[in-house]
């Protein structure tokens, strides 16, 4: 590292003000810098020499797998469209509170130094991360250029602060066509859509959200979205209720297990109705 400091103050300039601030009689225990570099391929050699000594950037490290076999336990997928925004956190402390995994689909504009903070604590919580573009369009409507930047935008927004590749996506309104599934495959996601709505997005009643989800059947993919205060209200009140039919909160990865990209799931134990 002190090299890689000593080829920057070269290169720049810096030698002078750096020894006019140190005391006369500590200059003789300086090392001598060396002359500035003005080739560029010859700087991009030396510094390249140092990068392996630089540190690596901070990620968060998610949870090992947990190993959950929902072929034998009675497995929900729960899932949250459109953050992270300012409900997202209180989302994420209900779901702690219970222990419960979920999936969140980011809208790849929500995403700033200011939530990022929110993606990182979902990795660490154990939680997973999906693509659900980059400012909510119905996806058919596009261009193959323009739907190719909705997911590849999102994609880097979210792996810039996680470093995390999402390997699903959610098509916003549920709207997919065989363009977005071609797009879709190309960059590696699967489609993941829903079993069971709660229609949180229309009826802001946490009660009558949280009651829709007694129709929640093993294998279920379950829609909500945490941007509406009314479901963070109805999050540990839906939970009460499927806790005490035997149900356990798990990603989709850990309902699908490996997925294949472009493919249409809804639900872990029945094909998308045609």
């Amino acid at each position: 590292m002190r090299l890689g400091l000593v080829l920057l103050m070269a290169v720049t300039g810096c030698s002078g003000a750096v020894t006019n601030a140190v005391a006369p009689e500590k200059m003789a225990s300086l090392p001598a810098l060396p002359p500035p570099v003005h080739d560029p391929a010859t700087l991009a050699r030396q510094l390249a020499s140092i990068q392996p000594g630089w540190p690596a950037p901070r990620f968060p490290v998610a949870p090992q797998a947990r190993g959950i076999d929902c072929h034998k336990l009675k497995c929900v997928a729960l899932t949250f469209d459109d953050g992270p925004g300012d409900e997202t956190g209180m989302v994420l402390d209900r779901l702690a509170e219970h222990g419960a995994k979920a999936t969140f689909y980011v809208v790849g504009r929500m995403v700033s130094e200011k939530t990022a903070g929110l993606l990182q604590r979902m990795v660490t919580e154990g939680h997973e991360l999906g693509n659900h573009s980059w400012d909510h369009p119905a996806l058919p409507s596009l261009s193959e250029a323009a739907l190719k930047e909705q997911l590849v935008r999102t994609q880097l927004a979210v792996g810039r602060y996680t470093g995390v590749r999402m390997r699903t996506m959610r098509p916003p309104y549920g709207a997919t066509s065989p363009g977005v599934a071609a797009m879709t495959r190309r960059y590696g996601m699967a489609q993941i859509l829903w079993g069971l709505d709660t229609m949180d997005w229309r009826d802001r009643n946490a009660d009558l959200v949280a009651k829709r989800c007694l129709k929640a059947k093993p294998g279920d993919v379950i829609l909500m979205h945490d941007i509406h205060a009314s479901t963070v209200q109805a999050v540990p009140k839906l939970l009460d209720l499927l806790d005490a039919k035997g149900f356990t909160y798990v990603t989709v990865t850990e309902l699908f297990g490996e997925t294949t990209p472009g493919k249409e799931y809804f639900h872990a134990r029945k094909e998308r109705p045609t």
